[in-house]
């Protein structure tokens, strides 16, 4: 999946890919990633003994890499954020996992999209109240978050926790959003990555600037996503004509498809106010030449969170470099049937 490069330093490398030339990117990320011992957990990669080890932005032995696909908290085909979930996205070839993470009574961090349970286990209880051995099961079956009508059934329910993931999964890229700005969450976050050594293979994601810079504070060395003010920013400076000269440190603009506004995402209760949405983002954010200046100077475009054939095709057709979706295997099915058109996209 093509990740962290410095500005400028990615010219075609496509990121995210299922493939590398072919076969699953997710092999060449292990790869390129297996632990090359020595060093202190969380040291620094390049330092000391250890070999210098490309992050989740790049080419992997020279080979440029294809189009990415990342399941939303874990997919829609599972229970959410169970370790179930992540292991059917996995078993799809899935580049990337997408984690919302939260912290109990007692200090674990843990996986919850949201703070309060009612929605995902029917407990009213906030994650902040509860000790994680009191953490309730999920329900048995779950609405699928930007799918409505439909439902993810899992034999796994139980909650789990990001130490626990990352311990599994010890080379899965991951993107980590924080909703909170919680310190005690964010610090225990970043030392978790450090213990784990997943400084350049996790991402800090947030929708707040003050909440970015609070995690960019606590773990500097971890690549990071716009919030969306400064996506705002962005789309500004780019009609402005100003973007090529200023100085971009993100590495990730993660942005919903505006083709899905008013049918499966809908940011206003009103119905007029989400269709002028779609019309205007619609207009602002799909352009190719935007996409292909952020790609030009590092910077990963995915699209989210899309679960239509349509959408995938829409997404790619810009010129993303990754899609989101609650349906890893169709996702799939769509890369390894247009293959050729995605990568070249």
């Amino acid at each position: 999946m093509a990740m962290v490069t410095t500005e400028g330093g990615v010219g075609t490398a496509r990121c995210q890919g299922g493939q590398q030339q072919g076969r699953p990117r997710q092999q060449a990320i292990r790869k390129q990633a297996e632990p090359q011992g020595g060093g202190e957990p969380g040291g620094r990669a390049g330092c000391g003994r250890r070999k210098k080890r490309q992050g989740i932005r790049g080419e992997v032995g020279g080979q440029a890499l294809g189009p990415t696909q990342l399941p939303h908290t874990g997919s829609g085909e599972r229970l959410e954020h169970t370790i179930e979930a992540m292991e059917n996205s996995m078993a799809q070839r899935s580049d990337f996992l997408e984690l919302d993470c939260q912290l109990t009574r007692d200090g674990v961090v843990v996986l919850s999209h949201d703070e309060n349970l009612s929605r995902q286990s029917g407990v009213n209880r906030d994650v902040s109240s509860l000790d994680f051995e009191e953490l309730p099961l999920y329900k048995e079956e779950l609405e699928v978050y930007f799918s409505p009508g439909h439902f993810a059934h899992g034999s796994d329910r139980r909650m789990v926790s990001l130490e626990d993931v990352f311990r599994r999964f010890p080379r899965m890229p991951m993107s980590v959003e924080v909703k909170k700005g919680n310190e005690e969450l964010i610090n225990k976050i970043a030392g978790l990555v450090r213990h784990f050594d997943r400084n350049e293979i996790t991402i800090w994601a947030s929708e707040k600037s003050s909440i970015m810079k609070k995690c960019r504070a606590a773990n500097p060395e971890m690549p990071f996503a716009f919030t969306i003010t400064r996506g705002l920013w962005l789309v500004l400076l780019y009609y402005l004509g100003l973007l090529p000269f200023v100085h971009i440190p993100e590495r990730f603009f993660i942005c919903f498809l505006p083709t899905i506004i008013n049918r499966t995402y809908f940011p206003f209760p009103c119905s007029g106010l989400n269709k002028l949405a779609a019309m205007v983002s619609k207009w602002l954010i799909m352009r190719k030449s935007l996409i292909q200046h952020l790609e030009q100077r590092g910077v990963q475009v995915i699209f989210w969170c899309l679960n239509e054939e349509s959408d995938f095709e829409a997404a790619y057709s810009l010129g993303a470099t990754g899609v989101m979706t609650d349906y890893p295997t169709a996702l799939r099915h769509y890369l390894d049937n247009h293959r050729g058109s995605a990568q070249a996209s």
